[in-house]
């Protein structure tokens, strides 16, 4: 990565949630608690999309797709927090502060798209039940989640480049538990004009055309739904994208909370607060929430657990 000619930083210092002993012990145990089943739910949702025949559909395509941007997110944030818990100084080194912006800029946005795909997905499902495989046809679903991907790594290339060949030249101290762009930009001391104008035109971008295609897509489903006579085929639809609903409301609900609020209460301290959810929480609420929502899935789960007891019980018989 390159860095200006009068830059002097090699480190940065993470200043984190909080500087009290007594609560960074009681937050490493939390927040251990919530890595731990955000790891173990995206990696078991992808591990049991891939060993279920009756999950092999779109929609879990694109979930199992969702599930490792999750697990990717957090795990670029979460385990240098915790680390960072039990250290007295919270320090990074210039690249892997630069590698973690890159992280965080290609998940976040890539999970942006994601979700709209997904809305897509559910339109087409619910308004052409019969077509949907066919709509939904593979080369489809790869160019769907392949697109976003190379455009997202894309970006975020771009960004990181810029931002680290600034100089920070007068402090090393971010006031926030990761490296992020918005902070680091308050750090430097070359002109960040240009920098700011692409943040807010990509950041722009991206949720514009998400949010608009879910949005979008979501008219289509309701009108679909409206249009089915019977209330149990009305409620049968509308269960097939309860659970991306969910999601949905709480992603987009985050951003919107800490990037529409007034610029009067807007502060570090608060962006931290909400990219804790964002960052942490959601990608652990997000495998519960399709796996606790959707029949298809807790089915899944009793099959290999119903398999697994079998081939035990077997073998225990052979001995």
């Amino acid at each position: 990565m390159a860095r200006g000619n009068h830059s002097e930083v090699t480190e940065f210092i993470l200043l984190g949630l909080t500087t009290h002993s007594e609560l960074k012990v009681v937050l490493f145990i939390i927040f251990l608690v919530i890595y731990s089943v955000s790891v173990v739910g995206n990696l078991g949702l992808i591990l049991l999309i891939q060993v279920s025949a009756h999950l092999h559909t779109p929609m879990y395509f694109f979930l199992s797709h969702l599930a490792f941007v999750d697990f990717c997110l957090t795990s670029a944030i979460t385990p240098n927090m915790l680390v960072n818990f039990v250290q007295e100084i919270n320090v990074i080194s210039f690249y892997a502060c630069a590698i973690q912006v890159y992280c965080f800029i290609s998940f976040e946005t890539i999970e942006l798209f994601l979700l709209a795909v997904m809305a897509y997905d559910r339109y087409v499902a619910i308004g052409n039940p019969l077509l949907y495989r066919v709509a939904m046809s593979d080369k489809l679903c790869w160019q769907l989640v392949t697109v976003p991907y190379v455009y997202c790594f894309s970006v975020a290339v771009l960004q990181t480049i810029i931002t680290f060949h600034f100089s920070y030249c007068a402090s090393n101290v971010i006031n926030h538990f990761y490296c992020d762009d918005i902070p680091l930009i308050a750090l430097s001391c070359s002109d960040t004009h240009v920098k700011q104008i692409l943040i807010f035109a990509f950041g722009g971008f991206d949720m514009i055309c998400s949010l608009l295609t879910v949005i979008i897509s979501y008219v289509f489903i309701i009108a679909t739904i409206l249009r089915i006579r019977s209330t149990e085929g009305r409620l049968k639809a509308f269960s097939t994208c309860g659970s991306h609903i969910v999601t949905v409301i709480i992603f987009y609900g985050i951003l919107s909370f800490m990037y529409l609020q007034p610029q009067s209460k807007h502060s570090l301290d608060t962006d931290k607060m909400t990219s804790v959810f964002y960052t942490i929480v959601i990608p652990m609420l997000n495998p519960l929430i399709y796996s606790l929502r959707n029949k298809e899935v807790k089915e899944a789960v009793r099959k290999i657990l119903r398999n697994t007891w079998s081939v035990a019980h077997l073998r225990l018989l052979d001995k």
